[in-house]
């Protein structure tokens, strides 16, 4: 019988739910809006339930929005904390869908999930060590691989709340964010360009001073995250990111930024494959929850052999 893995990317929006192997060979995939908890997440327990019954299924990954405990030792492990998502502060989402499905469950963030992804599959990625992946679209998020893990700490990356230099004669949008006003995500989210500008950010054209704007943002924060992670690549993702010419622009303001500073040839020279879009595409999140599962279910077999 050969062993399957469950994927969740839990996001604000939407939920994306896949059982496979990896990219090749997914076996189903379903997208739902992300409603109330228990709507949603029983609509996540059923989408897995048929791949459990004959014991297909091995393993689930959850890649979640956050901001999220990611302390196996804590009491709330797994949940959901104090996130802005109305009705979802507290929630257990790891814990309700392990015991609804009785399998191991790996839990991480979403973006976390999204640069396990973009360097588990993706064969030039796997050697690169610190690794980054960027998320700019509804929020403003940072996964980071160093050492060949996933970085975690107090809880994790929250790096779209960078402060970064804000020219208020230059713009003067004091910023979305609840809790910092012009963050980086206060400033340079979709969201935030809705605000400032009244339109979404995929209406505006091309020519509008609103992409100088989030150029400029964008290419501070990845400076500032070249000069203190040294990463070996950055993968920028995210809705606004996929406007046409944004990372060729961004990739531009980062060496200007960096004025000749870092100088190494892949800055230098090769600046466009050191900063890159995501190989996976809209994928990248789910199926780093893919990788999770395979990665938990490995560590979980000798636990079961032992028993």
């Amino acid at each position: 019988m050969t062993q399957l893995f469950g994927g969740i990317e839990a996001g604000g929006t939407k939920f994306v739910c896949m059982v496979g192997i990896g990219p090749l060979e997914v076996v189903a995939e379903l997208q739902f809006p992300t409603t109330q908890p228990d709507e949603t997440i029983q609509r996540a327990i059923e989408f897995f339930k048929p791949y459990t019954r004959g014991g297909e299924l091995a393993a689930v990954g959850i890649a979640s929005f956050g901001p999220v405990d990611l302390n196996p030792a804590s009491p709330t492990y797994g949940y959901t904390t104090t996130t802005p998502k109305s009705g979802w502060s507290q929630v257990n989402l790891r814990g309700r869908i392990q015991q609804a499905l009785n399998l191991p469950v790996a839990f991480d963030t979403d973006v976390n999930a999204a640069a396990l992804g973009e360097h588990h599959w993706i064969p030039e990625n796997r050697s690169l060590d610190p690794f980054l992946y960027m998320t700019v679209g509804t929020g403003i998020g940072l996964g980071i691989l160093a050492n060949g893990q996933v970085l975690h700490g107090l809880i994790h990356s929250e790096a779209g709340h960078l402060a970064i230099p804000h020219d208020l004669q230059k713009d003067p949008f004091p910023g979305i964010c609840p809790y910092h006003g012009d963050c980086l995500e206060g400033l340079a989210s979709g969201p935030a360009m809705a605000k400032r500008w009244g339109q979404l950010a995929e209406t505006l054209p091309d020519n509008h001073p609103a992409w100088e704007l989030e150029v400029e943002y964008i290419s501070l924060a990845l400076v500032n995250l070249i000069y203190t992670c040294s990463p070996q690549r950055i993968v920028l993702g995210g809705g606004v990111a996929e406007h046409p010419g944004l990372h060729e622009a961004v990739s531009r303001k980062v060496q200007q930024h960096l004025n000749g500073y870092i100088r190494s040839p892949v800055i230098l020279e090769c600046i466009n494959d050191y900063i890159v879009p995501p190989s996976l595409k809209k994928r990248s999140g789910v199926l780093g929850a893919i990788a999770m599962a395979i990665d938990m279910a490995i560590s979980e077999t000798p636990k079961r052999l032992s028993r």
